[in-house]
């Protein structure tokens, strides 16, 4: 039925390629300075996009328009939803519906049979204990004593 309503209103066009690209777009724009496999080839995170469509290039040329509208759609997603309202200062124009947060909102106390598992609440923003030494030490190791060798005196 889908594919029938697809052919006669979209001409048979499949926006699966455009949703991948979009969604691949959308991830490695957060892998800054990380790198990804490509067949053989190890690229630059944020490359993977233009790496696929250059495999498409190659494979099926007729796939990049499609291709490239879903790169469009997740550039403006990236800037609309996140670069505007982080850096510029303005609102955020996509903003997800408050019922869909709430859905996929993990609860703060959850029962399981051997006891009760509690997720911290915000993180505070003063400095904890030795913060201020520049200790390469994390905040755990900090409170365990003056630290002693084994063997030693």
């Amino acid at each position: 039925m889908v594919q029938a309503i697809n052919h006669f209103y979209l001409g048979n066009v499949m926006f699966l390629q455009g949703l991948i690209l979009s969604v691949v777009y959308t991830v490695t724009q957060d892998q800054r300075g990380q790198k990804a496999n490509f067949f053989f080839f190890t690229v630059p995170a944020q490359s993977l996009p233009y790496c696929m469509l250059l495999s498409s290039l190659l494979m099926s040329p007729s796939l990049i328009p499609l291709q490239m509208s879903g790169i469009v759609a997740a550039h403006l997603y990236d800037f609309l939803s996140r670069l505007w309202p982080e850096f510029g200062g303005g609102p955020n124009l996509l903003a997800t519906p408050a019922f869909v947060s709430r859905l996929v909102q993990a609860p703060r106390a959850l029962q399981r049979d051997y006891g009760t598992a509690v997720r911290p609440a915000a993180a505070s923003t003063g400095n904890s204990t030795g913060a201020s030494t520049g200790s390469v030490l994390p905040d755990s190791w900090k409170t365990r004593g003056s630290g002693r060798r084994l063997g030693g005196d």
